[in-house]
Parts: C-alpha cells; sequence; structure tokens
C-alpha cells in the first residue's frame, strides 16, 4: 500500500481498541518469567557453551601476538576464536569499527578473541589465560582538544544551513546571546546487556539475539560472516531495552556465530557489564555554540547553532543543530556541524540523537535569552512561534501545537507561582526553582510490511519482524488488529521480531509505533478484501463484534476460515507528503526542583510534559515511554557523564556503579498530558511518535530550574554540586 495522500476516514478511526489504556499483552509472560531473551534459549539450543569475550586492552594500535596455550589447556575449553582462525570477515553496513579486532585495534575494549568453554565460569577464568601482546599508536581522545581539527563531513545529514544573512542580522540585533555550552559523552546503559546465542544446522546459522532492527542485523550478521542472508535465521523476539544502542549488530552476535561454528555446537555470548560501555556504541560529546539576536520586544532576528563532536575514522555526526532549524522563527538563520576524529569506542545513535543533546544548549540558551529582555520564557517561546519550516517557509508543518503544550503545561503545572527573579524561594535549607524547555523531535516514518493470518477459530495472528523493546509493541500491533478486524484484543496473536517474517521498520528514530501498525493496517486492508471474497460480499462491508456483514448478509468472521486459513500480505510504503509538509512532534517539560543551599545538592520535586503527538495508540504505554524518556533527561541533567581517560582513550566509569543513572528516590513525582491531536498527514493510524519526544528538553528544564532556585548558571552538563557550590548563595 502506497501512502501518498492525507488519511481520510478508515476502520482505526472507530477507536473501539485502538487509543485505549490496555494492559501489555506480553506482560503476563514477562512477570512470570516465561519470555526467553536471547540468552536464555534453552529449549531452542540445547546442551549449549559458554563464550566468553577477551577484549583490546588499548585504544589503538596492533596486536603483535595472541598467546592461547594456557587457556587452550584450562578446564572444560572447547575452542578459542581470534582474527587468526575466523576465517574471512566483512565490516557490517552499519558497523564504522570491525567487530573483531585483528591485527588493528581501533577502540579499546574492541573484541579480540572468545573463549569456548563448559560453564561461564570456565570460560571467564581461561579468557583470563590468553595473553594478547600490542603495539600500541598514539590516538586522539579529548573532544575539546581535538575540535580545531574538526572537518566537515561529506556523507550522512546536511551539516550546514544558512538563511537570510546571519552575520549581519545578529551583528545588527539589539539583544545579543552568544555563550557555549557542552554535553558529555552517554551511555545507553538498558537493564539487559547485549547477548547472543548461535546454533548452526551445517551451513544455516540461527541466531538469537537483542537486536532492535531485525531486518538490518540480519544483513549485517550474513555480510559480516561472508555467507548468504538466506542462511541466516535471525531472532529478537523479546529484548530488554536497547535506546539505540542494540541498532547494530555487536561483537556478541558475530563471536557467538564464531564460537559456535568452531565448537560445533550451540554457544551462547553476552557482553559482561562492564565491556558494555566501551565495547559499543554510546551517544557522542558534544561542544555548542548558540548565537541568538533578537528585537527588544522579543522577536529572534538572527539564530545560529554550531556543533561538533567526534567519532572513529569514517564515523557519522552528533547531529545537534537539527532542532534549531525548524523550531523557532527568525530570518536569518546559520546551522553548523563538524566532526572530529576520536579514537573513542563508537559514536552512535542514542534515544533521540541530535535533539536530546541539541535542546539541552538550545533551551537553555532560549532561558538565558528571555532573562536579558526580561521576558517570561514561555512568552518569549510563544511570541517565537512558527506555523511553517522556517528554512523552507513553503511547506507548513502538518500539525504544531507547541504553545498549547507550553500554555496547557504552565496552567498545569502553576507556572505563575514561580519566583521571577533566581534564589529567592526557600522551603527552610532548600532553595526551590522552576523550569521549562519546549520539547520537539522530527516525525520519521518508514515502510513497514505485515503478514495476518484468519484461522476457523477467528483468531487473527500477526506476524512481522517488528521488535518490541520495553516499547509495547506487541499490545499496540494487537490493537490494530483487533481494530481492523473487528475482534476482541483475546482474539489476536502477535509475532514479532523473527528475520522469516516480513520486514518492518523496526524499533528506533521513534518511527516504531506509528510505521509498525500503519504496516499492520496495510496487512488488514488485504485480509479484509480476502474475507470479503470468500464470503461473496460486496459494497460496504462492516467488520464488528467477530462478525462480517454487507447489507443483510451477515457471517462470523471464522465462517471465512472454514476452507483453511486465509492469508494476507502487504507493506506501507509512503510518498512524498514529507517534502510538502513538515512532520514534527512538539511538547513542553516543567521541572521543580530543591537545591540544598548549604550542599548544593539538587533534588527534582516534580516533573510534568505535555505532548502532541498525534493519535495516541495507547495512552498507558505511551505515558510510560514518556516517563521513563523524562528519567533519561533527568539522568543527563544532574549525573550521566562517561568520564575520558585522555591518556588511554577509554571510559573510566565503564559499569553501573560508576555511570550513575537515576534511581527511584531521583524521581519522586511525574505527570504526563497528552494533547488530542491527529495528523491525516503521517499515516493512516494518524499517530506520530512519542517515545523520543520525552527525553526532548528535559535536561535543559532541570538546568533552568536549578538557575531559577539559585542564580547559578552551569553550561557543562551535567550539573553536578561541584559546579555549584562555589557561586552559590551565602547560606543563611
Amino acid at each position: 500500500m502506497k501512502f501518498d495522500t492525507p488519511a481520510t476516514t478508515n476502520p482505526i478511526d472507530q477507536l473501539k481498541v485502538i487509543g485505549k489504556p490496555l494492559d501489555r499483552v506480553d506482560g503476563p509472560l514477562k512477570t512470570a518469567g516465561l519470555a526467553p531473551y536471547a540468552y536464555e534459549r534453552h529449549l531452542d539450543a540445547p546442551n549449549a557453551a559458554y563464550g566468553y569475550i577477551v577484549h583490546a586492552a588499548i585504544a589503538k594500535g596492533k596486536i603483535t601476538a595472541i598467546d592461547s596455550a594456557a587457556a587452550r589447556g584450562a578446564p572444560g575449553v572447547i575452542a578459542i576464536v581470534t582474527y587468526e582462525n575466523a576465517g574471512k570477515l566483512a565490516k557490517g553496513n552499519f558497523n564504522t569499527a570491525w567487530l573483531l579486532a585483528g591485527p588493528n585495534v581501533e577502540h579499546y575494549h574492541q573484541a579480540v578473541a572468545v573463549v569456548v568453554a563448559e560453564t561461564f565460569e570456565q570460560a571467564r577464568a581461561a579468557a583470563s589465560l590468553v595473553k594478547v601482546s600490542y603495539a600500541k599508536e598514539k590516538g586522539a581522545y579529548d573532544l575539546k582538544a581535538a575540535k580545531a581539527s574538526a572537518i566537515k563531513p561529506g556523507k550522512g545529514e546536511k551539516p550546514d544551513t544558512a538563511v537570510g544573512d546571519f552575520a549581519k542580522g545578529y551583528a545588527g540585533a539589539p539583544v545579543k546571546l552568544d555563550m557555549q555550552y557542552t554535553t558529555p559523552d552517554h551511555s545507553h546503559a538498558m537493564m539487559e546487556p547485549h547477548a547472543s546465542t548461535a546454533s548452526w544446522q551445517g551451513d544455516k546459522l540461527t541466531l538469537w539475539t537483542s537486536n532492535q532492527m531485525v531486518a538490518w542485523g540480519h544483513g549485517d550478521v550474513a555480510k559480516t560472516l561472508g555467507i548468504p542472508k538466506e542462511n541466516v535465521h535471525l531472532m529478537s523476539p523479546y529484548l530488554g531495552g536497547g535506546f539505540g544502542g542494540k541498532l547494530f549488530v555487536r561483537a556478541d552476535a558475530i563471536m557467538a556465530a564464531l564460537a559456535a561454528k568452531e565448537a560445533k555446537r550451540p554457544v551462547k555470548v553476552t557482553l559482561a557489564r562492564p565491556v558494555v560501555f566501551n565495547n559499543t556504541t554510546h551517544r557522542p560529546a558534544t561542544i555548542q555554540r548558540l548565537r541568538i539576536g533578537a528585537t527588544r520586544d522579543g522577536k529572534i532576528s538572527a539564530i545560529g547553532h554550531e556543533s561538533w563532536s567526534g567519532d572513529l575514522p569514517g564515523g557519522s555526526l552528533e547531529t545537534a543543530v537539527l532542532q534549531t532549524r525548524l523550531l523557532y522563527a527568525g530570518p536569518n538563520r546559520m546551522t553548523a556541524m563538524r566532526l572530529a576524529v576520536l579514537n573513542l569506542p563508537e559514536g552512535n545513535a542514542m534515544r533521540a540523537p541530535g535533539e536530546a543533546p541539541g535542546l539541552m544548549a538550545l533551551e537553555m540558551a532560549m532561558d538565558e535569552m528571555a532573562e536579558k529582555l526580561k521576558m517570561d520564557p514561555i512568552a518569549f517561546r510563544v511570541i517565537n512561534d512558527t506555523k511553517v519550516d522556517p528554512e523552507k517557509p513553503n511547506r507548513p508543518f502538518s500539525q504544531r501545537k507547541l504553545i498549547e503544550c507550553m500554555r496547557t503545561g504552565a496552567d498545569k503545572f502553576g507556572w505563575s507561582k514561580r519566583s521571577v527573579e533566581p534564589g529567592k524561594v526557600r522551603d527552610g535549607r532548600w532553595l526551590i526553582g522552576m523550569g521549562v524547555a519546549a520539547a520537539f523531535r522530527n516525525n520519521m516514518v518508514m515502510k513497514s510490511g505485515a503478514r495476518v493470518r484468519l484461522d476457523s477459530k477467528g483468531t487473527v495472528t500477526v506476524e512481522t519482524d517488528m521488535t518490541d523493546i520495553g516499547t509495547g509493541s506487541y499490545t499496540i500491533i494487537a490493537q490494530t488488529a483487533a481494530e481492523m478486524m473487528g475482534v476482541t484484543i483475546d482474539k489476536v496473536v502477535v509475532k514479532l521480531g523473527d528475520s522469516s517474517y516480513p520486514v518492518s521498520s523496526g524499533s528506533g528514530g521513534q518511527w516504531g509505533a506509528n510505521s509498525s501498525t500503519a504496516g499492520v493496517y496495510a496487512a488488514c486492508v488485504k485480509l479484509r478484501e480476502a474475507v470479503a471474497q470468500k464470503l461473496n460480499l460486496t459494497g460496504d462491508v462492516q467488520f464488528v463484534g467477530g462478525m462480517v456483514s454487507a447489507g443483510s448478509n451477515k457471517f462470523a468472521l471464522a465462517k471465512a476460515a472454514e476452507g483453511g486459513e486465509v492469508v494476507a500480505e502487504d507493506t506501507m510504503e509512503y510518498g512524498e507528503l514529507d517534502k510538502k509538509y513538515q512532520e514534527s512532534t512538539f511538547g513542553a517539560h516543567f521541572v521543580e526542583v530543591a537545591v540544598d543551599a548549604a550542599t548544593g545538592e539538587t533534588r527534582i520535586r516534580r516533573m510534568l510534559a505535555v505532548c502532541a503527538a498525534g493519535r495516541i495508540l495507547n495512552p498507558k504505554t505511551a505515558r510510560s515511554q514518556v516517563i521513563g524518556a523524562m528519567t533519561m533527561g533527568a539522568g543527563a541533567a544532574l549525573m550521566e557523564d562517561l568520564a575520558v581517560d585522555h591518556r588511554h582513550g577509554f571510559f573510566v566509569n565503564h559499569d553501573l556503579a560508576g555511570y550513575e543513572v537515576p534511581v527511584h528516590a531521583d524521581i519522586p513525582h511525574q505527570d504526563v498530558i497528552f494533547l488530542d491531536e491527529t495528523d491525516p498527514i503521517s499515516s493512516p493510524m494518524k499517530a506520530k511518535g512519542v517515545g523520543e519526544l520525552g527525553i526532548c528538553g528535559v535536561a535543559a528544564a532541570v538546568a533552568n530550574a536549578i538557575y531559577n532556585a539559585t542564580g547559578v548558571r552551569v553550561r557543562d552538563y551535567p550539573v553536578t554540586l561541584d559546579k555549584l557550590l562555589a557561586k552559590m548563595p551565602d547560606y543563611a
């Protein structure tokens, strides 16, 4: 099915199942421990051996020798694989670095070998006996030091844009801001580490892995191993979180496959938590410069946003200026991004890549500019709202309710009680402040397919390689099929995460919910047609309450499958509506903090997100996504920081003891409001994504609240007490 004209009335609009806050259909399996994750395929891969990876102890250089003799003689050892006996390997389309080092080492903790043994403990013990010798080479590990050498990349997102005359507009502005902001490297730190179980049957590989994008992973496993795609069966039905860190095949999958081939039996491999941080991807640090010029009545006349980030050779930008191209009006505009070569582990997508760190800077700068103008921060944002793409004024937004988000949130949160003057509200020893920030994330849609089956019991089964990374995909896909076929949700079975199923959008970029359900919608349209044909129904055919009717003719849905299963398959593809309309999601984040006047300790007291993100397919799962994203944003504001050892090129705090993330006590109260919105430009579902919108702007709202509480502006994230103490108001 081709979606190239705005959606009109369709069966989804009945909202009998769609839009309801239903419990997750996979919840009982997960809470009972019956949902098998990648490392737990005991029945599918019996007698599995255990693989333990040996990781590089340098960040850049060459392997000069690998001595595995002692390891091979250790108890229980079955096999050892290194680049010397792995056979010819390739690099996947989505990998910047090779997943198996040798002889070159590209980053710290890059996989060097895998030791296979009868038990996990034996494999781990033997791995410690593998002696690897290196010739170290000088690397670049400091973004600040490498900034001057950063270049305009020749691939990926357009690095520079310009509208009007920024230099002239900025120079002539009566009120100006010119500030630098920095964001550190971040880790996904998902609950389930990367894990895989591999089994070979002749030349065919079955791989259970934790991967967000099954089709991408399927292709890259085949390419890396140099075997036909049809010889790879990749399955990822359950994931314990990903946040972008499992978009691409990682070392666990490839090393499990190599180990199983060498051992001639199934092998399971997981990345130990302390190596996940350096072996896999992370959100790269940024240095950002914001310049804003405005008239004295608050209209932005010039806005410029520059960003620098780093990655391995051949890597990509952290696209931190994207939201600035679209969020606020202003006739004179400039954005620019530059990429430095760093020999740190690979930088790549993490929840809301680009916008999340970009808004950490932009939305702080907007507050600083509002203060210069002596304007309320919300009023300043409202006066600079735009209904069209500022860089392409002939392209309107399909929907844009930023002002409504701001005003709704202000009313709900009690914004009018905020002190205009910082550092003036106390509650005992605590300084109290409120902060706000706009939320913005582009709405992307991806081609997505599905297969639907109707059996003689009236059960509808959906098959698609879509994944559920904790987001609720199983549930909203079941709701979509139930709505389309006129059945209750208990009559729908959903099967996900299997490369033998039709290729879906996968989970990433906030596109998964809208795109995957649109693919199910398309397949169900085909199934409805097939059912009508089976039952000889024409005209206005209705699917309601497990029955199918047209005029005076009425049949049970199951009757269509009396002679055998009815199967339909289709893929939703998209035309060029995105060229005519700018499709984005919007929101507003409100935060109240308390800062200890003596110690600088910050405590979040309450948080509110107001979101405008198209039709909300399931308010319960959507709310769960948003509060989780708000929690991640709080972590980015207050604590998350991968500390780089600039001498040896690795992240020092590479475990959950040293890399701090929020816990329950850090997040006392959260509230979420979804505005009533449908977007017929987006898809037949009239929905958009929401899982990444929820993180966008949160950190800035927290930082702005801290400033309102203390009068101390910290522009280098995270906002930790050591950065506050020297400038705190006198304690009394």
